[in-house]
């Protein structure tokens, strides 16, 4: 199942039989950890990755995965989406963003990736600092 680090406080929770505040964005893990299948689980996963440069050096960006695929949009140094069949492709080695055989679906979850940007309230600017960042990547 797709469960994220933010699952974790709901499950604490649940477990100490304490209130679950309902603005909190986790999912208890407790059913699944039963062996239970949630028919209200998540599809997909919503992610912002902001933390460069650090020791991955990674650019930021945002994407959204489901069980199969996995779309991503580079915004730090200039636009690039990449987008991959993860049953496919576990390892995300071919882009397949912008292939004509996969546009339908990837236009879909990039209307999916904005409405979940709008439902956890990400309002990221994510044009700061991008000239201070730049020089750190691909330097020669």
């Amino acid at each position: 199942e797709l469960v994220q680090n933010l699952d974790y406080a709901q499950t604490f929770l649940e477990i100490a039989g304490a209130p679950q505040p309902k603005d909190m964005q986790g999912l208890s893990l407790v059913p699944l950890l039963k062996g239970e299948q949630p028919k209200d689980w998540r599809k997909e996963i919503y992610y912002h990755y902001y933390e460069y440069p650090s020791v991955h050096m990674i650019p930021r960006h945002y994407g959204i995965r489901t069980r199969r695929y996995k779309l991503m949009h580079f915004y730090q140094f200039g636009e690039q989406w990449e987008f991959y069949d993860l049953k496919n492709d576990p390892d995300e080695v071919s882009n397949i963003y912008g292939q004509k055989i996969h546009l339908k679906l990837q236009n879909r979850l990039k209307q999916r990736l904005k409405n979940l940007q709008f439902y956890y309230e990400d309002k990221s600017d994510i044009s700061i600092r991008k000239d201070y960042f730049q020089k750190f990547w691909k330097k020669s």
